[in-house]
């Protein structure tokens, strides 16, 4: 009979791990989205016909406190082609904010939105806990994400006293 109260607390440890793993707060990922928007790079390319623009080499964008390191960068412009609408981050994608950090292969961030779409072996580090997933969104404007495909997390115990 002590074998039944073990399962039933293992598995609702497991069933809040579960949650926790997908729903996730990104305190430290919150930023102003109309902030202006600051890109540095080695080389840009610049298309009139469509008005496309590239970043390649060390890109670094920085809006706020949050900063979005790629190899490569695309800037999509909006209709009237006077704000930036998109940006398509590849190689290396990492976005640090405070004390929280994101890596992955690939991000679009739409301004306008404030949504940050991270894919291709995600990993997210907030201070000493960590959680993977192939496919992560991140809303700027509240500090909340979702973290998805076969998500796996490492949470530190915190201190007692």
């Amino acid at each position: 009979m002590r074998f039944l109260p073990a399962l039933a607390g293992l598995t609702l440890a497991l069933a809040c791990g579960a949650a926790l793993a997908q729903e996730v707060a990104f305190p430290g990922l919150r930023t102003d989205t109309g902030a202006q928007v600051e890109v540095t790079a080695d080389s840009l390319s610049v298309h009139q016909a469509d008005g496309a623009a590239v970043f390649t080499g060390n890109v670094l964008i920085v809006q706020g406190p949050m900063r979005l390191k790629a190899d490569r960068v695309e800037v999509e412009y909006g209709a009237d082609r006077s704000k930036i609408a998109k940006l398509h981050a590849s190689g290396g994608v990492t976005v640090v904010s405070g004390k929280d950090a994101a890596e992955a292969r690939e991000a679009v961030y739409e301004v306008a939105a404030g949504a940050v779409e991270l894919t291709g072996d995600v990993l997210l580090t907030q201070g000493p806990n960590v959680l993977s997933g192939q496919h992560m969104t991140i809303d700027l404007k509240t500090g909340t994400g979702r973290m998805d495909g076969r998500v796996r997390t490492i949470l530190q115990p915190g201190e007692t006293r």
